[in-house]
């Protein structure tokens, strides 16, 4: 006779019960049994299915859920525990249902759909251990999660557990990293549309000066998927927060409130290229799509759309005919470009710096659209925010502007830079619809929309501008602190000061610029104290302000809402 094989697997075991349960079944049967049950479906359910778990059997006030990573199981404690305490809330205190829980990886013992062994014992002897509210873990948990989550843990030190013949080193989850979730903003809800984020590719190349190639090839991934208006794109801003960050994808997701992600990495050296990417469903951890290219570094851009082109189709089931973007003819001169982008906007030097770079980059390939665009960009910087010579740089910055769209005039970029020059040389219409292209193009622009909220603003549409950054937001949540000026600036025009003062007080826009608005808007809710303090420490950064030039630089077309922001820096003590 032949004997059966026991089958044994390791695994991560999450025990619950609810305290004082005979307590809670004595005083209101029923009534206990139906928010177990709401608990059960609404809290315990969900977050099994979120972190890849087996409920394996539930036990009167008890349950025994299967994991096959300690992170998940840990990652589920946590938000359970959360959870539950959230739902908790609405309940007098003897009605609460309170929760232990235990968590142990060890070996299992498999018979069926069942499971046992010392793996079960100890996150059993685990949650029996813990205190009301408790997540205990054994030391094999701890071993794997403890640089894998934002959690804190006291060691406990070793205990003897019942029946367990060894003592156990044991770890409780700090409170606090489960009442602090309560501090915490809502996740964005998904949107209607797919929603994507596209993570910063990993340089494989083991060369640091790879890794703007690496980044400019993400960031091009991120462009042309945004021109899809069937998708929900998250912008680069954002998803390079996360660059060489190990967090879990569906913290990431969470956090951007998209629900696939796309991960990749690149190798570029002797004049090849080797591309690997993954498009991932957060929720359910499931991999679409994946694929390695290994292609001469030529054909690069021909990847770029191969790879757009398969994750539209994974996403939506079809694939969208867009007008092609224009690519350089030069990859030294497509090298310049990407390290110049990366300098838009921090200084003045670094404008200098990036200005040096993209002309090389326009005299090794005078039809780049893209160069154009970003130099016509800085040179508006120049004269407008940096303190240059208007001319030429004013009529020199519209011309290469102009030129970048007549080289492509299928790039969203090139349309939003000529949009935002013209408005200033006050050619509305013109501005206006280069605006209109521009989103028509790439419905997912973050800056475009951020920074069309401003001529709304000039143009006596608050309410539109306001509306216009929150979409900007919405797709950029961790925004270049631009974005926060242009909110505070949007809702000082709409009268709400009370929220233009909290949004430009935020750390990412106070001391800079933006500090006039602040004080306006401190002297509009007749904190003249504050608003005058706040007046003074912006003219000791900028000596050179007045009220009257900065409206002959300004394209207002409301006298209005002129007058208004008048008012308030006149209040505030700004110089006429």
């Amino acid at each position: 006779m032949v004997e059966e094989r026991v089958q044994r697997r390791l695994a991560a075991i999450l025990a619950a019960d609810v305290v004082g349960y005979s307590r809670l079944m004595e005083a209101d049967e029923q009534g206990t049994l139906k928010v177990l049950k709401a608990r059960r479906r609404d809290i315990l359910a969900p977050l099994i299915t979120r972190y890849r778990g087996r409920l394996v059997k539930v036990m009167g006030d008890g349950v025994l859920v299967e994991f096959a990573s300690a992170v998940d199981a840990v990652q589920c404690a946590v938000d359970l525990q959360y959870g539950t305490a959230e739902a908790n809330d609405s309940l007098p205190d003897s009605r609460r249902v309170i929760l232990r829980i235990g968590i142990n990886l060890g070996d299992i013992i498999v018979d069926g759909s069942d499971l046992y062994g010392d793996g079960v014992n100890v996150a059993a002897r685990l949650e029996a251990l813990g205190e009301p509210g408790d997540i205990c873990i054994s030391g094999s948990v701890y071993d794997q999660v403890k640089r894998k989550v934002e959690t804190d843990f006291d060691d406990l030190g070793q205990k003897s557990l019942k029946n367990i013949a060894e003592p156990v080193r044991v770890y409780r989850v700090r409170h606090s990293a489960i009442a602090d979730r309560k501090g915490e903003p809502e996740p964005p809800p998904l949107p209607s549309e797919p929603s994507i984020a596209v993570l910063p590719f990993t340089n494989m190349s083991g060369d640091a000066e790879q890794d703007v190639f690496t980044d400019g090839l993400t960031e091009d991934l991120i462009t042309d998927l945004s021109r899809n208006a069937s998708l929900f794109v998250i912008a680069r801003h954002s998803t390079f927060a996360y660059k060489g960050k190990s967090i879990d994808i569906r913290l990431i997701a969470r956090d951007l409130g998209v629900r696939y992600l796309l991960e990749g990495s690149a190798r570029r050296a002797a004049g090849r290229v080797r591309i690997n990417v993954q498009l991932i469903d957060a929720i359910s951890g499931n991999h679409l799509w994946a694929d390695r290219f290994d292609r001469d570094l030529e054909d690069i851009f021909a990847v770029q759309d191969e790879v757009t082109a398969r994750i539209v189709e994974a996403l939506i089931g079809r694939l969208a005919t867009q007008p092609p973007r224009s690519r350089p003819n030069s990859m030294e001169a497509y090298d310049l470009c990407v390290r110049g982008r990366g300098l838009i906007g921090i200084s003045p030097a670094a404008a200098r710096e990036s200005r040096v770079l993209l002309q090389r980059a326009i005299t090794l390939d005078p039809d780049y659209a893209e160069a154009h665009r970003l130099m016509a960009f800085h040179l508006w910087q120049a004269w407008a925010q940096w303190g240059e010579p208007e001319v030429p740089n004013r009529l020199v910055a519209v011309a290469m502007a102009e030129k970048a769209v007549k080289l492509d005039p299928n790039d969203a970029g090139c349309r939003f830079v000529l949009g935002h020059l013209l408005a200033y040389e006050r050619r509305w219409p013109e501005s206006d619809a280069e605006f209109a292209t521009a989103l028509e193009i790439d419905p997912n622009y973050a800056d475009a929309w951020a920074d069309m909220s401003d001529f709304s603003v000039l143009s006596g549409k608050p309410a539109t501008a306001v509306e216009q950054v929150q979409k900007a937001l919405r797709l950029n949540p961790h925004p270049p602190k631009w974005y926060y000026w242009d909110l505070g600036f949007a809702q000082y025009a709409a009268r709400e000061y009370k929220a233009a003062v909290v949004t430009l007080r935020n750390e990412a826009t106070y001391q800079t610029i933006s500090r006039r608005v602040l004080a306006a808007s401190l002297a509009q809710l007749g904190r003249t104290d504050e608003a005058h303090q706040e007046g003074e420490l912006f003219m000791a950064s900028n000596p050179h302000f007045t009220i009257s030039h900065w409206v002959a630089s300004q394209p207002f077309r409301d006298q209005a809402t002129c007058d208004h922001f008048v008012d308030g820096y006149r209040k505030a003590g700004l110089p006429d």
